[in-house]
């Protein structure tokens, strides 16, 4: 696909000429606009819509007996194969709807650089998420004890663009006026309260004395504090938009401060890979690759009396248990009468997100500060780029800049349907001039431009989810089909879907009559 018209030719040409005019260049000197390639990435969403309108039924061709299946192959689904395998369960088959696994830590590579297209990095877990700490000292990230420095996010690692220039980390500088220094002391003071007081953790625990911090919105918790000013109320947004896909007047102030109470005091750095997450996935894939079945869509989810049915294309699978790791609000669609048994699903909300993954030759960088892994820009309705190039110990002719922004302005149905019929150009004219602002003929310098387009992509946190029942009660439900994806969490990252995976994982196993397990719950 080639975004190249007399229309849009001119209007770049407008755009870089004012530009150079500002810089002193004449545009006389400026090279003409290049043709953009790329285009849309995401495909799976004809065949979820399909799903979701009630796909026709086709004669079954095959019976395939298998003890246990697992429905999806993102960090959940994954994470339940790489346990049962370490137990030495090995009789079940991994079903994912898309071409790869990885589900929201899915990669791309352009030209040997990889990037990321969802989820990209780990926050350093401290001992009490001993999951995570088992998994990355198999992977290396965790030798006897230490972090692998070469897994570990380089410096610089972090800027912004605010007031027409780049600067170093999120908070306020020393010349900042003493009134809004002291705003966010006192907001610290507070997270480190909420942080003694043990009830934020991760995995995340169902809120205790702190349920009516879950009755709020983190918006109306920060004025409810006397917490007014706008660096503040922009950081804690950016938050909110980073973790949730939702701006901070949509969560629960429970679930926004989780965001900061459930980490250690002192920001310990973070794991990240040029690709991002999908350096895990493929390291689980290199130990559970051979359980996963691909291009597998699950169009019904079925009990009888001796386990369970699972309709996958003309395939029919006879299990005794499954492993559910696919997004709840797919329930109702694939398996109609336990959603029926299950309380209602109206709380589970989903956050939209753009993703775009730009090649650049030549970037333009940053004044000021140096370039950096993630760069953010204040006052966007995007959150910034992280660049894959960052962890890359040699020079590269291309970068790549992945954009990520979380759809946040209106409600999630109305994004949803903005992203199924915006064109790729235009979703194009907007991240570039998004990045315009920061960086002045960056279009000059991008050869290549995709979009992957999440109509749900993470579970939002909205008020009322993490104190309500209906999060236990799909937990405790009891029968040959078990929950497993991040959505049981109310909280949409990499350690909870491990959790929720392995967790399930386990459940299954004990009702096939294995009981030696080390109980992940």
């Amino acid at each position: 696909m080639m975004l190249y018209d007399s229309h849009v030719s001119r209007r770049r040409f407008l755009r870089a000429a004012a530009a150079c005019t500002a810089s002193g260049v004449p545009a006389c000197l400026r090279r003409p606009p290049r043709p953009l390639e790329g285009g849309f990435a995401d495909r799976s969403s004809v065949v979820g819509h399909r799903i979701r309108d009630g796909v026709a039924a086709q004669s079954i061709q095959d019976r395939i007996r298998v003890p246990l299946v697992i429905v999806g192959a993102g960090i959940a689904g994954l994470s339940a194969a790489w346990r049962m395998d370490k137990l030495g369960f090995r009789d079940f088959v991994v079903l994912e709807l898309e071409d790869g696994a990885g589900g929201n830590s899915r990669s791309g590579e352009h030209e040997g650089v990889a990037y990321p297209w969802g989820a990209h990095y780990v926050p350093l877990p401290d001992r009490r998420i001993p999951l995570v700490h088992e998994l990355f000292q198999e992977l290396g990230v965790l030798r006897d004890g230490r972090w692998n420095s070469a897994h570990l996010c380089r410096e610089p690692m972090r800027r912004l663009f605010i007031a027409g220039e780049w600067t170093e980390g999120l908070e306020p500088g020393p010349e900042a006026r003493k009134t809004e220094r002291d705003q966010f002391d006192r907001f610290w003071d507070r997270m480190d309260f909420f942080r003694q007081g043990g009830e934020f953790t991760i995995p995340v625990r169902r809120p205790g004395q702190t349920a009516e911090l879950d009755l709020v919105s983190m918006k109306t918790w920060l004025v409810q504090e006397g917490f007014f000013s706008e660096r503040l109320h922009w950081y804690v947004d950016y938050a909110c938009r980073d973790d949730y896909g939702a701006s901070y007047g949509a969560v629960s102030a429970w679930a926004g401060i989780h965001y900061f109470a459930a980490r250690p005091e002192n920001d310990l750095g973070v794991l990240t890979w040029p690709e991002g997450n999908g350096w895990i996935v493929r390291q689980l894939l290199e130990k559970v690759g051979r359980f996963v079945r691909t291009q597998s869509a699950v169009r019904r989810i079925q009990r009888t009396q001796s386990g369970v049915e699972i309709l996958c294309g003309s395939t029919a699978y006879e299990a005794e248990t499954v492993v559910f790791a696919a997004p709840l609000f797919l329930v109702p669609y694939l398996m109609p009468e336990v959603a029926e048994e299950l309380p209602s699903l109206s709380r589970f909300t989903y956050s939209p997100w753009l993703v775009a993954n730009l090649v650049l030759e030549d970037p333009p960088a940053g004044e000021g500060v140096p370039p950096a892994w993630e760069n953010i820009l204040y006052n966007s309705p995007a959150l910034g780029y992280v660049n894959a190039n960052h962890q890359l110990a040699a020079e590269r002719n291309k970068t790549v800049w992945t954009y990520y922004r979380a759809l946040s302005e209106s409600s999630p149905a109305r994004a949803r349907l903005d992203l199924r019929e915006s064109t790729w150009e235009s979703r194009c004219d907007e991240v570039l001039a998004d990045l315009e602002s920061a960086h002045p003929g960056v279009r000059d310098h991008v050869v290549r431009l995709d979009v992957m387009r999440f109509g749900h992509a993470m579970i939002r946190p909205i008020i009322g989810l993490l104190s309500g029942q209906e999060r236990q009660q799909i937990e405790d439900y009891a029968g040959p089909i078990q929950f497993g994806a991040s959505d049981l969490s109310g909280i949409s990252i990499f350690e909870e879907a491990q959790y929720r995976g392995v967790r399930a994982a386990e459940r299954c196993l004990k009702r096939l009559g294995y009981e030696n397990l080390e109980y992940a719950g």
